[in-house]
């Protein structure tokens, strides 16, 4: 089943939203991983305009497909952006799809099992749509402002006092919640079609449409400011801990480090004669050696031609690539030399100039801080900033906190 995810660059409510981080996992991101934890998803597609968008959801594991300028005004529907990357998917050499899924990013608590459920409607239950709802139990008002000639005594002027109305009730009579008719609310997370109906009617609601129960704790559609910070706010409750999102010594066979932001915070001090320094950290060094007697690859790969890169090398004991245009090429070089498997590589970096190495490697490492992309393609994110013992941490990860190989 073919998953499509519409981000856009532009948002009026909360600018870059999209690419804003729920848990240090941009929300783009957090959609294309859902959607690949999926059973039923056979291909993730995100349609955005947004270069930034597009470096992450590749970096996430997505399909990218560039949406004209067209379907990207705050008019366009999410509809028109699907019905575009489904024929874009399908130019691209991709599978024509039987389903789709439309999958919002702006739901940062989906979860694989609500896309499933959705999915599983229409694939597998025979649903033509479907949905994720809640159920609702709240008394809707709306205000409607008051006319000439209704015989209420109010002028039709824009300051007038407005009248409120009951939408899903008579608010002369108000009955108890076990006694009102079950209503459910649209999440506005996942929905599912059968792809030739919705090429059809170009709507995602038609013939039998099937809701899916998901969980109210995990409702939550970021439109606004306030709603980023709450759903920030949670992230720590609803993703919980994950353990096995960091690798132990039985999934790694090298560690490679960028240096610059990753090794030091990214500062440079430049003294009277022009000369160079940066700070590194002694917990660093720590680690380092303590990978190295256990007898893991070690290097440490940079695009800056600095003799403080290499002599750094020189001070652990690690080989020192720098200086080098392509940092994938070398990398890839490197491994090829040592009979490294690069699946069984982890590479730690902080900025976009290391996005090609993430994509090569089985385990890519941001530090805390680092750009958003690549925190978006990362497979795991250390809780500590670049040149503030992050590469300690790392250590510890794979030797345990004590570090004994």
């Amino acid at each position: 089943m073919l998953a499509v995810i519409p981000a856009r660059g532009g948002s009026k409510g909360v600018p870059g939203k999209n690419l804003a981080a729920v848990g240090g996992i941009p929300l783009v991101a957090r959609a294309v991983r859902a959607c690949r934890a999926a059973r039923l998803v056979t291909d993730v597609v995100v349609s955005t305009d947004d270069p930034g968008v597009a470096a992450v959801a590749r970096g996430a594991g997505a399909v990218v497909v560039q949406r004209p300028a067209a379907l990207a005004g705050d008019g366009a529907s999410s509809e028109a952006a699907v019905l575009h990357a489904m024929d874009a998917h399908e130019a691209m050499g991709g599978t024509r799809a039987e389903a789709v899924l439309l999958v919002q990013c702006t739901s940062p608590f989906l979860t694989s099992e609500d896309i499933d459920g959705v999915a599983s409607a229409v694939v597998e239950n025979d649903a033509d749509s479907a949905l994720t709802a809640v159920p609702f139990h709240g008394f809707v008002w709306r205000e409607t402002v008051a006319v000439a000639g209704s015989g209420d005594g109010l002028e039709p002027w824009a300051d007038s006092p407005a009248r409120a109305g009951g939408v899903n009730h008579d608010p002369r009579h108000r009955p108890r919640r076990q006694d009102r008719p079950r209503e459910l609310l649209e999440t506005g997370a996942a929905y599912a079609m059968r792809a030739d109906g919705f090429r059809s009617v170009r709507h995602r609601f038609f013939g039998r449409t099937v809701i899916v129960p998901t969980d109210p704790a995990r409702v939550l559609e970021i439109d606004d400011p306030h709603e980023l910070a709450r759903a920030r706010a949670l992230a720590p409750l609803l993703d919980g801990p994950h353990p096995r999102d960091l690798p132990g010594p039985e999934d790694i066979d090298a560690v490679v480090a960028d240096f610059d932001g990753t090794q030091t915070d990214d500062r440079v001090l430049i003294d009277a004669e022009g000369r160079e320094l940066v700070a590194v950290h002694r917990g660093d060094g720590l680690g380092i050696a303590a990978l190295r007697r256990a007898g893991l690859a070690l290097l440490i790969l940079s695009t800056e031609t600095n003799p403080v890169v290499a002599a750094r090398g020189r001070k652990l004991g690690v080989e020192t690539l720098h200086g080098v245009d392509r940092k994938d090429r070398a990398l890839k070089q490197w491994c090829e030399e040592h009979g490294i498997a690069p699946d069984r590589v982890l590479y730690v970096g902080n900025d976009v100039n290391d996005l090609p190495c993430f994509g090569l490697v089985g385990w890519p490492v941001a530090v805390a801080g680092a750009h958003d992309a690549v925190r978006g393609a990362a497979r795991a994110v250390t809780s500590a900033p670049g040149g503030a013992g992050a590469l300690r941490e790392i250590a510890g990860w794979l030797l345990g906190p004590s570090l004994t190989p």
